[in-house]
């Protein structure tokens, strides 16, 4: 117990474990250690000597998403007392044990005991023989057991601590989760075989060359061949004259043989050049846009245990929308899904399995990242990083780690990383010298300085060009503003683009509720004392990997085409890497008929009009060829102008229904003294508020100006942060507790008006409307002013009506932008048709309640069970739910909103944007909704 506790408390890195090599896919026997074990489990290393039963875990897997402890969240702050490099006492402590029969080809050579990751830090025995220790979660260590290793029964025994002096280095923005949740392999390590390999490759865009260079380590000869390339010789450089260049448009792969007397590994390479040329990013010698992804393993019933199906599935449905780069954040991923990018066409940059985040919070003291204590264990880390995934073609950059401060031990493993691999650039974002590194890297940094960035009036170190590794935090409804950055990420080539933060949502699964609703978790649903709450569903995919509305928004942002139609003509501007647009097809869609388009030649980084007689309600779209497991690449629409809705009947003389009855009340002057009914409509005298339309009840219709805070409206804006969230702000000035009081009523010829006015307690400002209504007898017509009064101290969140009607909805049918929803500065992805959805897609269910959902709608009909509503404007905002916004502004969970009785139908003039303050900017000024005039007009119909 004693060797076990001070080992925890050690900064070194593991011992006993195989200098780091590259993962090859060899001949050599090799038998899988996965599947169950038996563990027991201790509240600390100090009650090692208590014996307590045996049960059941998986391998790979977590630990509590199997009943053994609980899982923690925290994104910055330790969940335990800093005091480093100690570990707390309260350290639960698990023993896993596998009893095994080694496969006789395994026996039959020197063996080696790979354990590709555990989260913990882990003291490993095989047959009661000391192997080694465990450090560095996400990386994979190798044990030599060719003396240990025996025939009939083998004994495996791994001890696991949650904490260690390395959990200081692996403050990740994730879940603390320990476990063995990667493979473990026995593998023969044949007598003469292959130790190492090491790839390197050059293109060369000025003639279409290429070069080859293999380091083989082996104790034996080696030789080299290719199906292409014939026979190679190890360690020597190769020209080839002509060779196609591996780029993730065209991710071309040659085979590669490398083999001794005794073993034989199969390699798939890339040619292609990555570097840097006054202030650009360039790839095979064309400027790099960076359309990427941060990208953390999650599985909602099993962590970071994701299978290679799985992650497969993940990068198609990236492909599909039009992302072309990888952040592993923050930590190297499983090998195999490096195979993948390479196959598949992916920019990846590896991150090193590193993160001191939590010194922050103590302004860095005693950050490992400038201790000498600490150098050892930094450097153990980046070369394990490197030396694993040194031969994929789609690895272009190595990252030293993520908010980890500045120090020593990070320049030196940026030398050596550089050292070690010169082909490749390196990254790190923390330090702002970027000395050792080969781009100036950001987090969040605002659009204006994005700009000033790309122009050059603010330069960044050493010419360099700018990546954005984490932007536009996706965390509930939004990011807003991704087209403000794209555009400038096309309008300057030293922008090099960015990786939204982040791909997916890390919630856990917790159970169905008894009506069949999927229970989703964050932080604190643990119990946890120290936790960031749902700052871990922040994902542009949920955690099932079913997208999210801001996905579809992306791809639009993301198309390396753009399309704009305008009457008579037809632009594309196309920003492939390399690609012109052959492999494409297009399609003009006109009135619901389709047809087949030819598109001009359009070379990559260049752009055509040409001349398309069209009627204006057009749409053009650009498909993969390849239509069996292609997509749509690019689109663009013309909308002609749309002219406002307008009663149809025949509108009646002053004051009187088609049926003839005269509204209760009407005096000679037009004043109304009591109640009164306008065509379908019944108003209410004491409000002034329509409460039935046709055989339809409206209740509680009222002027509404506050929306449920999203999860952006509760961040602090990094362009606002001497001011409270803005949900705060309206908290603060009541924008929730409107109270109205009725002005009077008139009617004016056949129209009804009716003047209210409304304000928050407290505060002496407040908005003055005016509701003129109309009907033919069958259609009730709205003309809507609102108009501020007083001082405002703040933005509103919207402004508009709402209605509640006391009869769920099952469905909406509707003609407008869709069929994502749309803010001002969101919905991309949304497009001019006809949609249909059921109510929760109508609604968008989030694993946090909040405001979303609004579509820009023509024309909108409510579904309510034999009846509905029918709602016409041209282009209104529209949010429909099965509840109240206070109602979802007090829930914390999906699963804990009430079942579905009512109908809240919100009908907007104007709307605010929702931004990315959640982390980054907030909503961009000409997307805010100061306090102001605004008119609306909006037909109801009983449908």
């Amino acid at each position: 117990m004693t060797s076990f506790l001070a080992d925890l408390a050690s900064p070194q890195p593991g011992r006993g474990g195989l200098p780091a090599r590259a993962h090859l896919d060899t001949d050599a026997p090799r038998q899988s250690l996965d599947g169950t074990w038996q563990v027991r489990r201790y509240p600390s290393p100090r009650h090692l000597t208590e014996q307590g039963d045996w049960s059941p875990v998986e391998v790979p897997g977590h630990l509590p998403l199997q009943g053994h402890g609980t899982p923690i969240y925290a994104n910055l702050a330790y969940p335990f007392a800093v005091d480093p490099p100690h570990p707390p006492d309260d350290n639960p402590v698990a023993d896993h044990r596998l009893e095994f029969e080694a496969d006789a080809a395994v026996l039959a050579h020197p063996s080696v005991l790979r354990f590709e990751g555990v989260d913990g830090a882990a003291t490993v025995w095989l047959n009661d023989v000391e192997l080694g220790t465990l450090r560095g979660s996400r990386l994979t260590t190798e044990f030599d057991v060719s003396s240990v290793l025996r025939t009939g029964k083998n004994v495996l025994f791994v001890r696991l601590a949650q904490w260690s002096a390395h959990s200081y280095l692996e403050d990740q923005d994730m879940w603390w989760m320990p476990g063995i949740f990667r493979s473990v392999t026995l593998l023969a390590r044949p007598s003469g075989g292959l130790g190492d390999v090491f790839v390197h490759t050059s293109y060369d865009h000025r003639d279409g060359s290429g070069t080859l260079r293999v380091e083989v380590s082996s104790a034996s000869p080696a030789t080299v061949t290719s199906p292409a390339f014939g026979d190679l010789v190890p360690g020597e450089t190769h020209h080839f004259r002509s060779v196609s260049p591996w780029t993730a448009e065209t991710p071309v792969l040659y085979d590669l043989k490398v083999q001794t007397a005794t073993e034989s590994a199969d390699l798939r390479i890339g040619f292609r050049t990555v570097h840097v040329e006054d202030g650009v990013l360039l790839l095979n010698g064309a400027p790099l846009l960076l359309r990427g992804v941060n990208r953390h393993e999650h599985d909602p019933h099993r962590g970071r245990a994701v299978d290679l199906a799985t992650a497969r599935a993940e990068l198609l449905l990236m492909r599909e929308h039009n992302i072309n780069a990888v952040r592993t954040s923050h930590y190297p991923p499983n090998a195999a899904f490096l195979d993948l990018t390479d196959e598949l066409g992916f920019y990846v940059m590896v991150e090193n399995d590193l993160e001191t985040h939590g010194f922050e919070l103590n302004g860095w003291r005693g950050n490992p990242s400038d201790d000498p204590m600490w150098a050892d264990a930094y450097a153990d880390r980046m070369t394990r990083t490197v030396e694993r995934d040194k031969n994929h073609a789609s690895v272009l950059f190595w990252s030293l780690g993520n908010e980890s401060g500045t120090g020593a031990n990070l320049d030196a493993i940026a030398v050596w990383a550089k050292s070690r691999d010169p082909e490749r650039l390196v990254h790190y974002e923390g330090d702002r010298r970027s000395i050792y590194t080969d781009m100036y890297s950001r987090m969040y940094a605002m659009t204006d300085e994005v700009e000033r960035l790309g122009s050059g009036s603010a330069p960044s170190p050493r010419n360099l060009p700018f990546v954005l590794c984490e932007y536009a935090h996706a965390m509930g409804n939004g990011p807003g503003g991704l087209t403000e950055y794209q555009d400038l990420f096309h309008k300057y080539p030293r922008l090099a683009g960015g990786f939204i933060w982040e791909w997916v949502e890390h919630a856990l699964h917790g159970g169905v509720t008894s009506d069949g609703r999927t229970i989703s978790l964050y932080g604190g649903d643990f119990g946890e004392k120290v936790h960031d709450g749902s700052f871990v569903v922040d994902g542009l995919v949920h955690a099932d990997k079913t997208p999210g509305p801001a996905l579809k928004d992306l791809a639009r942002v993301y198309a390396p085409i753009t399309v704009v139609l305008a009457p008579g003509e037809l632009t594309i501007v196309n920003r492939y890497h390399g690609l012109d647009l052959s492999h494409l097809d297009a399609e003009l869609t006109v009135d619901g008929t389709a047809s087949a388009l030819a598109l001009p030649k359009v070379e990559a980084g260049t752009a055509v009009t040409v001349p398309l007689p069209f009627d204006p309600a057009s749409t053009v779209t650009l498909t993969l060829r390849h239509r069996d497991h292609g997509h749509e690449v690019a689109w663009g629409q013309h909308l002609p102008s749309r002219t406002r809705p307008a009663l149809t009947g025949t509108v009646t003389p002053s004051g009187v229904t088609p049926s003839g009855v005269t509204p209760s009340g009407v005096t000679p002057s037009g004043v109304i003294s009591s109640g009164v009914t306008l065509g379908p409509a019944v108003f209410d005298q004491a409000t002034g508020m329509p409460v039935r339309l046709g055989d339809l009840d409206l209740h509680d219709v009222a002027i509404s100006l506050w929306r449920a805070p999203t999860e952006n409206d509760r961040g602090i804006g990094w362009d606002e942060t001497n001011l409270p969230p803005v949900a705060d702000r309206w908290a603060a000035a009541r924008l929730h507790d409107m109270r109205t009081r009725l002005v009077d009523l008139t009617t004016d010829g056949d129209t009804l008006i009716v003047r209210t006015r409304s304000g928050p307690p407290i505060i002496d400002a407040g908005v003055d409307v005016t509701w003129r209504w109309t009907s033919d007898g069958t259609a009730l017509a709205l003309d809507l002013t609102i108009e501020p009064y007083g001082a405002w101290p703040c933005d509103w969140a919207r402004a508009g009506v709402d209605i509640r009607l006391d009869r769920p909805t099952s469905r909406v049918d509707w003609t407008g932008h869709g069929p994502g929803p749309q803010y001002p500065d969101t919905g991309q992805g949304a497009r001019y048709g006809s949609w249909s959805a059921d109510r929760d897609e109508f609604a968008v269910r989030t694993v946090r309640p909040q405001e979303h959902g609004a579509r820009r709608i023509d024309d909108a009909t409510v579904d309510l069970a034999g009846t509905g509503l029918r709602i016409t404007g041209v282009d209104v905002p529209v949010t429909i739910r099965p509840w109240s916004r206070e109602v979802i502004a007090a829930t914390a969970h999906d699963h804990e909103l009430p079942p579905a009785t009512e109908t809240w139908i919100s009908v907007d003039a104007a709307v605010a944007g929702v931004g990315t303050a959640s982390c980054g900017q907030g909503v961009l000024p000409q997307y805010r909704l100061p306090a102001s005039t605004h008119h609306l007009h909006v037909v109801f119909h009983q449908s």
